[in-house]
């Protein structure tokens, strides 16, 4: 679809451009990242200043050729403005510079082809990319245009352009259907996961907050975590065993940023609706980054456009071996290095509290012909101690939520400690 484009390069003269009186450094420092984490080159940066896009270049005219200059001293083949421009303005500055530009989205789905492994995530990176590709189809291959028709007939007929909409159509429509079957797939998922009782909990946070690091720690796994932007796509679930609870799910899932293009968020909906679908949200944020608040703004913004607003959330600062943050919990926040695999304890603690389990232990007394709900307590993990009596029966101090003590007083030869006289007292609402 880009055929008319002149061929991708790998050193980069990067655009930024902000109104008077705003500061930039930060977004300028970011797009760097961006341009690294796609593996090309950033040779200089250019920031220019103004109130309002031009329409046919996007700079002014003067600037225009100042880069064009500018490229051409320093051989550079490839301009990333940290914009979207409209489909004219690109094509416009392309003629000019004679060398390939790329937008801010461009960069993106750039990294995101590059990290998509499964076929899941291949899906849902092809189809942004033919949506945002789709506006931008340039008239070419005029001499393929149809014919008009013979005697008495009016008009052109079907121009290439035509073709390549219809065929790029074509092929959005059949992704869309291949990713609604991942999306069904999903949600099957998570009814069994309903029906069993077990809860998910999703890792989110702003791209290279630390997310795959605090995965890796928590659940001993070894996912790719690279000080990097986007190193991990593709979502990832593992269990995790709570101290109190039992089993749970966790995931850790995409990065996000600021200006993240519309077509991603749209084709990775089966994955984004992991999130929304979530018990609780471990909201990730990275204790020693400058932007610290504005990074945790944007995550709540997305989090909201995507429906996961009202989902119980912790807020996790992690990386604290890099900042003057203390271990420990503070109301609603844990501080822990996921590197240094400090807080952890503290975090499950919290997520053992928000997930409903009871803190001080009960004594449960079960007779000897009750094996089955001993294993059961075992296998959730709420055993803390057990004491063997003479005839048999078994005395374990165990910790629940109220739900799992109602399951438990349902069975005959079972007998709580008088701090619960009356079990129907715990009944849920």
């Amino acid at each position: 679809m880009f055929f008319e484009r002149p061929p991708p390069g790998q050193q980069a003269l990067l655009l930024h451009v902000h109104a008077p009186g705003i500061g930039s450094d930060n977004e300028i420092a970011e797009l760097r990242e961006l341009v690294v984490s796609a593996d090309l080159k950033p040779r200089s940066t250019l920031v220019v200043t103004r109130l309002r896009p031009h329409p046919r270049w996007f700079v002014g005219q003067g600037k225009a050729d100042e880069i064009r200059h500018t490229m051409t001293s320093n051989n550079d083949d490839l301009l990333i403005v940290n914009h979207d421009l409209t489909p004219a303005q690109q094509r416009n500055m392309e003629d000019l510079l004679q060398a390939r530009v790329m937008t801010r989205t461009e960069l993106i789905l750039h990294i995101f082809a590059d990290r998509a492994r499964t076929h899941e995530g291949k899906l849902q990176v092809e189809l942004a990319q033919f949506q945002h590709g789709r506006s931008r189809l340039v008239r070419g291959w005029s001499h393929l245009d149809r014919q008009k028709g013979g005697l008495y007939m009016r008009g052109a007929g079907e121009r290439q352009l035509e073709l390549d909409q219809r065929m790029i159509d074509t092929r959005i429509r059949k992704l869309k259907e291949r990713l609604e079957r991942v999306q069904r797939r999903r949600a099957q998922s998570r009814r069994r996961r309903s029906r069993a009782k077990v809860p998910t909990i999703v890792l989110v946070g702003y791209t290279n907050a630390g997310k795959s690091s605090l995965f890796n720690a928590l659940t001993d796994g070894s996912i790719d975590a690279q000080d990097r932007l986007f190193a991990t796509l593709d979502p990832t679930m593992r269990h995790l065993s709570l101290d109190g609870y039992g089993t749970v799910v966790i995931a850790d899932t995409v990065g996000f940023i600021r200006d993240l293009p519309i077509d991603l968020v749209e084709a990775f909906k089966a994955t984004l609706e992991e999130v929304s679908a979530a018990d609780l949200l471990l909201h990730v944020i990275d204790s020693a980054a400058a932007e610290q608040e504005s990074m945790s703004a944007e995550v709540e913004r997305v989090l909201s456009e995507i429906g996961a607003g009202t989902v119980p959330k912790i807020d996790v600062l992690n990386k604290i071996d890099r900042s003057a943050l203390d271990e420990g919990m503070f109301g609603n926040r844990v501080h822990v290095s996921a590197r240094m695999k400090t807080g952890l304890e503290t975090l499950k603690e919290l997520i053992g509290q928000r997930l409903g389990v009871v803190n001080e232990p009960i004594e449960v007394c079960l007779a000897p012909s009750n094996g089955k709900v001993r294993a059961r307590l075992y296998e959730l993990g709420a055993v803390v101690g057990e004491t063997l009596q003479e005839d048999g029966a078994m005395t374990l101090s165990v910790r629940l939520d109220a739900e799992q003590i109602n399951w438990l007083v349902a069975h005959e030869g079972v007998a709580l400690q008088e701090a619960f006289p009356d079990p129907k007292l715990l009944a849920l609402p």
